[in-house]
């Protein structure tokens, strides 16, 4: 059996997010589709419908924006049925060009927020853990080896890797592939760290070095993927390196998402070292 790694980033465009981050989450082949069919069981106890039927996707950019806050304080919280039935009419009358009433914004707020929170809650009932590397927002060096896979991406194919083998099992990629172009690059250096480098032919004894591409509206696994590393981004910091701003209101998430963190042991040059599945690379593109 193998296991699954999720994955998407956040913040590449440099404009909206304090940090770049690549990551997402790892989950067992046998778990997948029954943590699947309990996110669509949750979606649909939220809001009576699916968010794809309205455009909409489950990503922290579309659950958690500051208007989901700034709606779901405004009136009391609501029963199960009660945030349903409004948030059903939000969506509805949204698609049709309506304006929502109060109660449907306050309610499309709150159920918008108690996914986010049920989805991660989910992730830690299904064994998932959570693996991403962070960089600050630097543009790519034109000095920098077109085929170079970065160091923050190094990093995290090694942590997963420390993962696999301590468990020995295989473990497959599956990423978004709405980037055609971008995609193609990242296939590349890939290709070049796993079969022109040492360390990347040795990490091909557990990972499978062909990446999966799907879209991310069709696969709620990378939809997951980008909640996880969108709450990673404004909230998961190391202190004395990582000045960026957090938002407040996601901190209350970051309980949750340490529970399904990876932690475990890695080595290099004879010494054992404990090692985690988030990492901050402060310098993306120096040699080490």
């Amino acid at each position: 059996m193998s296991w699954l790694l999720f994955l998407d980033e956040s913040g590449h465009d440099h404009h909206t997010m304090p940090y770049e981050t690549h990551g997402g989450f790892a989950i067992h082949t046998s778990k997948l589709w029954p943590f699947i069919s309990a996110v669509r069981t949750l979606e649909q106890s939220m809001f009576g419908a699916y968010l794809h039927q309205y455009g909409s996707e489950l990503k922290g950019c579309k659950l958690l924006t500051k208007d989901r806050f700034k709606w779901q304080a405004q009136g009391p919280k609501m029963d199960d049925a009660e945030r349903r039935k409004h948030a059903l009419n939000f969506l509805n009358g949204s698609a049709q060009g309506c304006k929502p009433r109060r109660e449907e914004f306050t309610a499309y707020g709150q159920a918008c927020i108690a996914l986010a929170e049920g989805v991660i809650l989910l992730l830690k009932s299904y064994d998932a853990r959570l693996f991403a590397a962070m960089i600050p927002r630097v543009p790519r060096p034109s000095t920098a080896a077109e085929e170079m896979l970065r160091k923050d991406l190094v990093f995290l194919l090694e942590r997963y890797f420390y993962f696999l083998e301590s468990g020995r099992e295989m473990g497959l990629l599956v990423m978004d592939g709405s980037e055609k172009q971008a995609d193609r690059k990242l296939v590349r250096r890939m290709e070049s760290y796993f079969t022109q480098t040492m360390l990347g032919r040795q990490r091909t004894q557990w990972i499978v070095p062909v990446p999966v591409f799907v879209e991310s509206d069709m696969a709620h696994g990378v939809q997951v993927a980008d909640l996880c590393i969108y709450c990673l981004n404004w909230v998961w910091r190391l202190p004395g390196l990582m000045t960026e701003p957090t938002r407040p209101e996601i901190e209350a998430f970051a309980w949750l998402l340490e529970r399904i963190i990876w932690h475990g042991e890695g080595y290099r040059d004879g010494k054992v070292f404990k090692t985690h599945g988030t990492v901050y690379v402060p310098d993306p593109y120096a040699a080490r």
